[in-house]
């Protein structure tokens, strides 16, 4: 069994794009690629056209010149073909069939490629924080529509005193 004793945190960036509350977004440290995502990220909205900015805002200094990007529109009523984005446009793809729906593929100039989490929108604070560190997590191999399964059995599995499916609050 291989036990780790000493690993860098996931990186947590917010930034406040002007007229917009900070980007929700955690990443793997630098390090050798492990894992099959590279981070979650934590839209407020189901509008890729006003999430996607603010996104690219954060992420071009750090990876380069984001180009690209691809999701499956199960879960973005509207899909635009392109999003302009601080000075360039980014282009968009959709895969109804082959793409995760909870994950959002991102490609720069650099020729690299990063998957992210999509973290639902109206999930709340302490579960989101649970899924942004499994995403980081190098130890799992899991999928983005994996992980929020797991954190659905999780939740269901709560007990009713606290404050699980079953109690009065819930219903």
């Amino acid at each position: 069994m291989t036990v780790l004793t000493a690993r860098s945190m996931p990186t947590t960036l917010m930034a406040t794009p002007s007229g917009y509350p900070p980007v929700r977004l955690s990443l793997k440290p630098p390090g050798p690629p492990s894992g099959l995502l590279d981070g979650a990220w934590w839209p407020r909205s189901r509008e890729l056209t006003r999430e996607l900015p603010s996104l690219t805002d954060l992420l071009d200094p750090r990876w380069g010149l984001i180009t690209r990007v691809t999701v499956n529109p199960t879960h973005w009523p509207d899909a635009p073909r392109k999003v302009p984005v601080n000075g360039h446009v980014v282009k968009v793809g959709w895969f109804q069939d082959g793409q995760d729906v909870h994950q959002l593929l991102l490609l720069s100039y650099r020729v690299q490629r990063w998957d992210l989490l999509i973290i639902p929108p109206e999930t709340g604070a302490a579960a989101a924080a649970r899924l942004m560190a499994a995403a980081c997590d190098p130890r799992w191999f899991r999928t983005g529509s994996e992980l929020i399964a797991d954190e659905l059995e999780r939740r269901l599995a709560e007990p009713a005193e606290a404050g699980g499916p079953a109690s009065p609050e819930r219903r």
